[in-house]
């Protein structure tokens, strides 16, 4: 049995929010009664998203956002608060792989890419959240690193450099913003069933779920379950956490 939020009244901002675990935590976040603004680098499927939480008697808006860039991320921030007059929750979501690759042979265009997206788009997009939380005096940031933040992998030595960084700007951020009534913290998923874990190479997959004890890929819905109680109040007391969301991969 799922848990039940009641966040009737409050706005949610979802970055990385066309597909995937955003997808999923968007429409949690609007089957609990908030108001939903999906951010996406895409924007047919962001807004295709958006729609089918309005068909369903959801309140949502898709905005184009490439969280690499910090002028669009302080758009879609504003846009959301603009529409919905606040901003209560956020799940810094967006992020990307490269391809597999000896750290010795890797060219700068990749390490730059998940560099950009995965660790400045976390903090740019905290930037224009917090500017807004702290008005307000209150709020929940939920930031996706990854089990990638909590060890290392072969051959994904940006990744795992970018993940680790959430976790560290997490903290920080958690730190310095706890007194004043916004909590952060970040999740750490497992290789999840997304479109970006469909797109990577399955020997790699099959090494990681050896390791993923519960035996079977976790679903975009498990991780937006974890994104809801961190942003409740049953998490009130959490603070700049780092949560497995991974079936059991780093215990093991």
């Amino acid at each position: 049995m799922k848990p039940r939020y009641d966040f009737s009244g409050k706005v949610a901002f979802v970055t990385g929010a066309s597909q995937g675990m955003g997808v999923a935590a968007a429409q949690a976040f609007a089957a609990a009664g908030a108001s939903v603004v999906l951010a996406d680098v895409n924007s047919e499927t962001v807004e295709q998203a958006a729609q089918q939480i309005r068909d369903v008697g959801g309140t949502a808006i898709g905005v184009i956002c490439d969280v690499a860039d910090d002028a669009q991320v302080e758009a879609a921030v504003n846009k959301a608060v603009e529409t919905y007059g606040s901003l209560d929750f956020a799940f810094n979501n967006a992020g990307v792989q490269v391809p597999l690759s000896d750290i010795a042979d890797q060219p700068l265009s990749d390490y730059n890419r998940v560099a950009d997206i995965n660790l400045r788009g976390v903090w740019s997009s905290m930037k224009y959240e917090l500017q807004q939380m702290r008005k307000q005096g209150s709020g929940a940031i939920v930031n996706n690193a990854s089990v990638g933040g909590l060890v290392g992998n072969r051959d994904l030595a940006p990744y795992n450099a970018s993940k680790h960084g959430v976790i560290g700007l997490t903290k920080s951020a958690a730190i310095s913003y706890a007194a004043r009534g916004i909590r952060v913290n970040s999740i750490c998923p497992g290789t999840i069933d997304t479109p970006m874990v469909a797109g990577m190479d399955q020997d790699m997959i099959a090494g990681v779920m050896r390791n993923q004890i519960i035996e079977r890929l976790g679903q975009p819905e498990e991780i937006a379950q974890a994104v809801l109680w961190l942003c409740s109040e049953g998490a009130s007391f959490v603070v700049g956490g780092a949560l497995p969301v991974d079936g059991g991969f780093v215990t093991n």
